[in-house]
């Protein structure tokens, strides 16, 4: 099934912006994670806490959700699909893992920006606490992932699943068959023209 040529460039246009505007979250996301475990600060740690807290639920979580509905949508309405291609099948397979490991982080985040918040003075010992690499290393990871769907959607590497081969086989065959019925009809045509024309 293949949208309407409005319709498809609409989804296009959702996909694209919450794709992108996902990558350009989680970067901005990995920048406040370095500054939260590097800096020596506590106010700066403690902000920067506080708003990974609020970026996890206002903008990744949402985008993250709208990259993966609009990437399905926009796969199963165009020649595409979801399972005839290995890029598509990976970049969505890569996109659900980041959703879930995002969704499943999501009461780590939350936690570490609750400590924050409630600490409006923090010491040597808790800033230590607080500090947490595994904040680096998930949202690290997690740029790297999307770096890689975005590759993939831009290069669009050939190779077709066994699955979509069966399909554009059948695809073929059903082509051939529309096509001799109308072939047919040419040949009636175009003898019925050359009969008539032997009488003249």
């Amino acid at each position: 099934m293949t949208m309407p040529p409005r319709l498809r460039k609409f989804a296009l246009t959702a996909h694209v912006a919450s794709s992108v505007g996902w990558l350009g979250a989680v970067v901005v996301f990995f920048s406040l994670a370095i500054v939260g475990l590097s800096s020596q600060d506590a106010q700066t740690v403690r902000g920067a806490y506080i708003a990974m807290g609020s970026t996890t639920w206002l903008v990744l979580v949402p985008l993250s959700f709208a990259s993966l509905v609009t990437g399905i949508v926009q796969s199963l309405g165009t020649q595409w699909g979801l399972f005839r291609h290995y890029w598509v099948v990976i970049k969505f397979v890569i996109t659900v893992f980041a959703t879930y490991i995002l969704w499943g982080y999501t009461s780590t985040l939350t936690g570490l920006a609750d400590t924050a918040a409630a600490q409006t003075t923090i010491s040597n010992g808790d800033l230590a606490m607080l500090r947490s690499p595994s904040v680096v290393v998930h949202s690290g990871v997690a740029l790297l992932l999307l770096l890689v769907t975005t590759t993939l959607s831009v290069y669009k590497p050939r190779g077709m699943t066994r699955y979509g081969q069966r399909k554009q086989r059948q695809q073929r065959r059903q082509r051939q068959q529309d096509q001799q019925p109308e072939q047919r009809a040419v040949l009636v045509g175009t003898s019925a023209r050359a009969v008539a024309s032997g009488h003249d």
